[in-house]
């Protein structure tokens, strides 16, 4: 098929358009139309490609071809090795642990509670040098262990895509659904594995996943409990995230639907019962509903969507409210309103100074306040740091 940049020409030519005609279709600047098809942008974020497959009506990835995901930094590299050398040892030989120090069920149970914890507070230093004993302790467990280390791996794999160690992260969830005792069980680790193909560019993948799981996990609404609801609404999230950014907006209306009907099934936000972290309802959905207005270049749509998040039950999943926040700072930045766009960063920042560096959207979103703005405030020149956007 040739290179992504190929792809694009050939495309835009079968269209009878020329690099003009689609630069205003799609809002990419010619400039970085003509780099891309003389294959020097081919790390251009999949935003990008998504833009120019829908003003060109194909999927983003006919043109975007084999993902080239972000790679975490040499300092992050380094943060997790440990953690990465605890999920690929070898099974402990049983017998090796005296009985005095063989870890208990109960206790690893307690640790993954305190873990989730600070994965809530964003607090990854203290994570990466827990994790490696709550791997070893999870894997040293007996078959009455089981479900307390499948909360563990799911757990450590969510960590490890937050700060793109995405091969440790699948080999933790891979483990996970190996060891789950039922489709539930699995589901929330399905989901962090969806979320990672996404992050990776894989969005097919990604996509046929979770419509699997979904049709796999979609229980019987007169008498679905709230856990079913929770499991089946998360992942028709899912389809969704990965339908939009693949140019799928019909299948992601579709699953919208049916999340809404989910949520409104299940009343207000609630937890998972098995995953403290995870929660699902009306407050999820409507940030969800804000971020594919986001993903399709609807700003003021956006705008509108967030003055309506609802409210009432348990607070959403941390992860989500901040890449809502991220979804709002950005639509503030499209519509030209900078101190809006700053304000929500440092908020973000204030609550998760940990996970914000990580973000490429962030950057992404400075990055525009930045080429909008004559001038820049400290503020904005320190956040620029925090981000790694350099100017």
């Amino acid at each position: 098929m040739g290179s992504a940049g190929e792809r694009l020409k050939t495309t835009r030519k079968l269209r009878d358009l020329t690099q003009s005609d689609l630069a205003r279709a799609s809002g990419v600047s010619k400039s970085v139309i003509t780099k891309l098809e003389q294959g020097e942008r081919d790390g251009a974020r999949l935003e990008t490609w998504r833009k120019l497959a829908h003003a060109l009506r194909v999927p983003t990835m006919h043109l975007a071809g084999d993902p080239r995901p972000e790679k975490a930094g040499t300092t992050t590299e380094t943060q997790w090795t440990a953690v990465r050398a605890a999920l690929a040892a070898p099974p402990p030989v049983e017998g090796d642990a005296t009985e005095a120090d063989a870890p208990s069920a109960e206790g690893v149970g307690d640790a993954v509670t305190a873990a989730q914890a600070l994965v809530t507070a964003g607090e990854y230093a203290t994570l990466a040098q827990l994790t490696p004993a709550l791997v070893r302790d999870a894997d040293a467990l007996g078959p009455e262990g089981r479900a307390v280390r499948v909360r563990a791996l799911q757990l450590v794999g969510m960590v490890m895509v937050h700060n793109r160690q995405f091969d440790a992260a699948e080999l933790a969830l891979g483990r996970a659904m190996s060891d789950a005792s039922d489709r539930l069980e699995s589901a929330a680790s399905v989901d962090t594995l969806c979320w990672l193909k996404l992050r990776q560019g894989r969005l097919g993948e990604a996509y046929e996943l979770a419509v699997r799981w979904a049709d796999e996990t979609e229980p019987r609404m007169s008498r679905a409990t709230p856990e079913e609801l929770n499991a089946w609404g998360s992942l028709l999230l899912m389809v969704a995230a990965a339908a939009v950014r693949n140019n799928k907006t019909s299948a992601a209306a579709d699953a919208m639907k049916l999340a809404r009907a989910a949520a409104v099934a299940v009343g207000k936000e609630q937890r998972s019962s098995r995953d403290a972290i995870r929660s699902f309802g009306p407050t999820t959905v409507a940030m969800k509903t804000a971020e594919i207005a986001s993903v399709l270049d609807q700003p003021d749509r956006v705008l509108r969507l967030a003055e309506r998040v609802p409210l009432g039950g348990v607070s959403p999943k941390w992860s989500n409210r901040n890449r809502h926040l991220l979804d709002v700072a950005d639509a503030h930045a499209r519509t030209r309103d900078y101190p809006a766009a700053v304000e929500l960063l440092q908020r973000v920042r204030h609550d998760a100074p940990q996970w914000l560096p990580q973000q490429r959207y962030a950057r992404d979103i400075l990055d525009t306040v930045v080429r909008g703005r004559r001038t820049l405030t400290p503020e904005m020149r320190e956040l620029a740091g925090v981000v790694g956007l350099t100017m």
